[in-house]
């Protein structure tokens, strides 16, 4: 597994922060403008899922994600398939994890989602990269995003996309389609924020509020955006986890 530690202070005792990505991205691709933000006062590291394409296990990923911490104690921000990977994590090692983000997630299986999945399964089988970049600009971004971009940044965005498309993926959104994290829900006992991504296209955001109302004194933020929110909105997605963390000192 990739893994990431960043910090820009060498002394002293630091927060933990671990992050847990979507499928089809990794840390970087996910997190990547807040990790330089987050470490300028925690201890940051996160670990990308296997690269290949052998069956993923929910708890398998919590435990190595606890595993590969840098700190004892830490808050885990999730994204997407990460929120359900923080979410078992909290709920396997209570001791451990101190605070939840959980953005653009989902607890249980999602009918819109499941569909996407089915394409992203066939487009990755038939190794048609292209087709599988427009249909993640199509559906992971707000129609006004996505439609507002300039016919120049089309093509290269596509590119970039499919260049980037990592090992693992279709494994991924294969565990994706079956996560299930209700029964977690209720044991969760750390200060916890939910991001709602208010356009998303991918995850029903009704799931995002799901997530907020079972989670006990769970806090429940919106931003206006697609499911890759931090993305199109990365100012309103920075203020509202930095926020978080220092009105709960983590």
């Amino acid at each position: 597994m990739a893994n990431i530690s960043l910090t820009t202070k060498t002394t002293g005792s630091l927060p933990g922060i671990v992050l847990a990505h979507g499928a089809g991205g990794g840390i970087e691709a996910n997190f990547g403008s807040l990790i330089p933000l987050l470490a300028k006062g925690h201890k940051v590291t996160g670990s990308d899922f296997p690269g290949d394409d052998t069956p993923l296990d929910l708890d398998a990923l919590a435990d190595t994600l606890v595993a590969e911490a840098a700190t004892e104690r830490f808050t885990i921000i999730g994204f997407s398939l990460g929120t359900a990977v923080a979410v078992r994590a909290a709920a396997r090692h209570p001791e451990r994890v101190t605070g939840l983000v959980l953005a653009a997630g989902l607890a249980r299986p999602d009918n819109r989602l499941r569909l996407a999945l089915d394409l992203w399964s066939a487009l990755l089988a038939a190794d048609d990269r292209d087709s599988f970049a427009r249909f993640v600009l199509a559906s992971a971004f707000s129609p006004a995003f996505a439609n507002g971009m300039p016919p120049e940044a089309l093509a290269p965005t596509i590119e970039g996309i499919a260049a980037t498309i990592p090992g693992g993926t279709a494994a991924q959104a294969a565990l994706v389609g079956r996560v299930d994290t209700t029964g977690d829900l209720a044991g969760i006992n750390v200060p916890t924020l939910v991001i709602e991504a208010t356009e998303d296209l991918l995850v029903d955001p009704a799931n995002h509020r799901y997530l907020a109302e079972r989670i006990p004194g769970a806090e429940h933020a919106q931003i206006k955006a697609g499911h890759v929110l931090m993305l199109e909105q990365p100012e309103a997605w920075h203020q509202t986890v930095l926020d978080f963390l220092a009105s709960h000192d983590l």
